[in-house]
């Protein structure tokens, strides 16, 4: 194969990842979105001028390369620092530097990477310099910058979504790696996919276990399992208590909500297996059976009460497969949330009308003053009618009835429909008000 000469450097005693770096804008896979001419970064070259924006991306997609090239494009001094390594007297010395520059005639790019890592009061250094273009702030992070960066900085940048890399683009990788190694990795194909599905996105993990890979022999080609025993596998990009926990927990939820069960079984799957808490999943899952599935199958909470049990008896990883059972029963129940926002209805109504007392015919008249007051007068007794139903009214006087609770046509709902209609029914017979 013939090495393109922009794209490698011949010398060998570099991490293959650093080698492979590009050199031009164009030689970034996976981000055409931003880079094309009519994207975000390809209008802002076009007009020759760089704004201030947030990278925002998981690791491995080309945050920094991309950085440094533009910097490169529009003839501004790129200036590195990372919030890990860096506090408010490197800032200083970067900002005084760059204000220098500026007075001579040239100006700064500051990339900051994972500048989420920088307290609020420290981002809020940064907005003097921005606001009068001392520098271009480039900042990169993996977080999801409306929960890290507080507003006045976000305010001043732009958001920028980096996606991970897909299959073509991690297969443009390796064919670049086995370019300038000068020979094929030693894999057959169902190996190859499985070494990019490893990666999970990142490239720069890719070309690292690509250069693992390139000292061993060419033949036999490794298959699944022999590559699975020649590398060391990714741990999941899953951040228990960051965005990557609320996505997923979410996808799982709304899963369950559609009846996908399937769908829903992965994503538990995918939790379990980034380290998440699966009592915390236990949780959640017994919120759904209550706010999505509630009477439509009053069976659903004891369901999740169980498993819940069952694992912490057991813990893992027996305990998980009694929370996979609890996910394919959710999934598979009629659904329904009228409990749900019966609920909030009355929640509603109750902070609307404030203090109003029950109706005197329903208070208990422990003493001769309550019985004077007339509490407990003109009560029936319920049991004592013919259907066991009085259908007095026990909202407050002045209070028109309300319905909160509106029971749907699935599961055992549509039984609780039938018995609400009789009570309407006798209510309105017995001169009550109805719906």
């Amino acid at each position: 194969m013939t090495s393109p000469p922009s794209l490698f450097d011949n010398g060998n005693d570099r991490p293959l990842a650093e080698r492979l770096r590009p050199s031009t804008l164009g030689e970034v896979v996976g981000q055409e979105h931003l880079l094309a001419s009519d994207a975000p970064l390809g209008r802002m070259l076009a007009a020759g001028r760089m704004a201030s924006v947030i990278l925002w991306g998981p690791p491995g997609c080309g945050k920094t390369t991309i950085a440094r090239l533009l910097a490169e494009r529009v003839g501004l001094e790129f200036e590195p620092l990372s919030a890990v390594f860096s506090g408010v007297a490197d800032l200083r010395k970067v900002f005084e530097a760059a204000r220098k520059r500026r007075e001579a005639g040239r100006g700064t790019l500051l990339f900051v990477d994972e500048i989420h890592r920088f307290n609020r009061a420290q981002q809020d250094g940064f907005l003097p310099y921005v606001e009068d273009g001392t520098v271009v702030l480039v900042g990169a992070t993996t977080e999801n910058p409306s929960f890290e960066l507080n507003g006045a900085l976000l305010s001043r940048m732009q958001v920028l979504v980096l996606h991970r890399l897909d299959e073509a683009a991690l297969e443009g990788l390796l064919v670049r790696a086995e370019t300038v190694l000068g020979h094929v990795l030693p894999l057959d194909p169902d190996a190859r996919a499985a070494l990019k599905a490893t990666a999970d996105g990142d490239g720069r993990f890719l070309l690292n276990l690509a250069e693992e890979l390139a000292v061993l022999p060419p033949e036999p080609p490794l298959d699944p399992a022999a590559l699975a025993r020649a590398i060391s596998r990714r741990a999941p990009a899953y951040d228990k208590d960051r965005e990557g926990h609320y996505n997923l927990i979410s996808a799982l939820h709304k899963s369950l909500r559609g009846s996908d069960t399937d769908a829903a079984l992965y994503w538990m799957a995918r939790m379990l297996a980034g380290g998440e808490d699966p009592l915390f999943i236990a949780r959640r899952l017994t919120r759904f059976a209550v706010e999505d599935i509630g009477l439509a199958d009053p069976n659903a909470v004891v369901q999740a009460l169980a498993a819940w049990d069952v694992y912490e008896r057991l813990g893992s990883p027996e305990g998980e497969l009694a929370l996979a059972q609890l996910v394919i029963y959710l999934g598979t129940a009629p659904k329904s949330n009228a409990a749900y926002m019966a609920y909030k209805g009355a929640v509603k109504a109750a902070g609307e009308t404030g203090s109003l007392m029950p109706p005197p015919h329903i208070l208990n008249a422990p003493t001769r003053l309550m019985k004077d007051l007339g509490y407990g007068r003109g009560y029936q007794y319920d049991h004592d009618t013919a259907e066991g139903f009085s259908g007095q009214n026990y909202f407050p006087e002045g209070m028109a009835r309300r319905r909160f609770y509106r029971p749907v046509e699935r599961g055992f709902e549509r039984e609780i429909v039938k018995r609400l209609a009789y009570w309407d029914r006798l209510r309105q017979r017995n001169g009550g008000e109805g719906e």
